[in-house]
């Protein structure tokens, strides 16, 4: 193959203490009360928001720079099929 397929192993949540920044974000009035009056805490809320969208940002970062070796990749795969094509039971 021509494109180099680039692997990154990206950490899977948060398992170890990290250091909180202070930030300034102004978020919709509404939604503050509305939140505060259920009893949630608005930096979780946040933080788990932003790391959603964080993680789904890196996946479209890779799946665009890795597409050309992706569909070559494909290519290959239909023109000579898979390795174990003989052995597969399904």
């Amino acid at each position: 193959m021509t494109a180099n397929l680039r692997i990154s192993y990206a950490q899977m949540g948060t398992t170890r203490k990290t250091r909180k920044i202070a930030t300034n974000l102004s978020l919709r009035g509404d939604l503050v009360r509305r939140a505060r009056k259920l009893g949630l805490k608005l930096s979780s809320v946040v933080d788990a928001a932003l790391e959603q969208a964080v993680k789904e940002a890196e996946a479209n970062a890779w799946l665009d720079e890795n597409r050309d070796a992706i569909v070559e990749y494909n290519a290959l795969v239909a023109k000579r099929g898979v390795f174990s094509a003989g052995r597969r039971r399904f």
